[in-house]
């Protein structure tokens, strides 16, 4: 399930899309054979080393865009090529939520078959492609953990239409499924949040749009400090690397996600991973320091 506001499903998808690229190439693409830029310099970096990289660090944000074929496989075979060389490597997912956990568990321990696993936690084509099936069924086949790693919308919707407070006034069984944010995540997320929300039609400037995205962003920041509480919980346990598949807009450019993390944690070293939705045979301007590393993956079908 998309951890997106109805509002703002382009807030974790294809944001800020680079304006270059070559011709689209075919989506068959080896998942391993796709361009790899390191974010900071921009020079190509190597499959090998981007793996090396992730297996390395106590976190791997896997910053995806929702559906895209080789964007997924990409990063299905990235986190089997970092569990093959980390033994506590685990999964965590946005596209799943707390209240789901023991759902997964049931079927990583053969308490439950597929078709009850898909049946219990509403998986469909839509908001279960392949590539996040292949990322479960490695994890089930490697013995590793996936991590339900965010908050049920009900919880969302209550801070976006009336604020934390009612939601420190559940139970504490409610409330161990989401994270009230100790503080809302500023800078250039909230900056970048803004301009993608406002409609063309609207001034952002405007009272009541201001209103309107103080309220989104409120259910922004429950979905970015409960995951990274719930990747917290996982370094707890041992588990490193952690493989947080994320829509990219959590991610890039250090964003909410890895910004709650490191005020959970401080210390915690991790690697933003981007893969964006363009072809491109050097890293564009607009791309630097989206991440560690930015792959490039081409045009979704729907786009083309």
């Amino acid at each position: 399930m998309a951890a997106c506001v109805a509002m703002a499903t382009a807030a974790c998808a294809s944001v800020n899309p680079s304006p270059h690229g070559a011709a689209p190439e075919p989506l068959a693409r080896a998942p391993r054979a796709v361009k790899v830029f390191r974010g900071d310099t921009g020079a190509p970096a190597t499959w090998d080393e981007l793996v090396e990289a992730a297996s390395k660090t106590e976190v791997v944000f896997v910053g995806e865009n929702h559906g895209h074929p080789l964007g997924l496989a990409s990063a299905a075979a990235l986190f089997d090529d970092v569990v093959a060389r980390a033994p506590k490597a685990a999964l965590s997912m946005e596209f799943l939520e707390r209240d789901e956990q023991t759902r997964v568990d049931d079927f990583l321990r053969d308490v439950s078959d597929l078709a009850t696993f898909e049946r219990r936690t509403g998986r469909t084509s839509g908001n279960y492609p392949p590539g996040h099936r292949a990322m479960v069924e490695s994890a089930k086949k490697n013995l590793r953990a996936v991590h339900a790693a965010n908050a049920p919308r009900q919880y969302v919707r209550i801070a976006s239409k009336q604020g934390y407070e009612p939601l420190t006034k559940l139970t504490p069984e409610q409330q161990r499924l989401f994270v009230v944010p100790r503080e809302l995540i500023g800078g250039r997320y909230r900056t970048d949040f803004d301009r993608v929300m406002t409609p063309a039609d609207r001034d952002p400037n405007a009272a009541d749009e201001r209103e309107r995205l103080d309220h989104v962003f409120r259910s922004q920041q429950v979905w970015d400090w409960t995951m990274a509480d719930s990747l917290n919980t996982a370094l707890k346990r041992g588990e490193s690397p952690v493989v947080h598949v994320v829509g990219r807009f959590h991610s890039d450019f250090n964003g909410g996600t890895p910004q709650a993390l490191a005020l959970l944690r401080p210390g915690t070293r991790y690697q933003l991973v981007s893969f964006v939705d363009t072809w491109g045979d050097a890293l564009a301007e607009a791309d630097k320091h989206r991440g560690d590393f930015v792959i490039y993956v081409g045009p979704s079908p729907t786009q083309e």
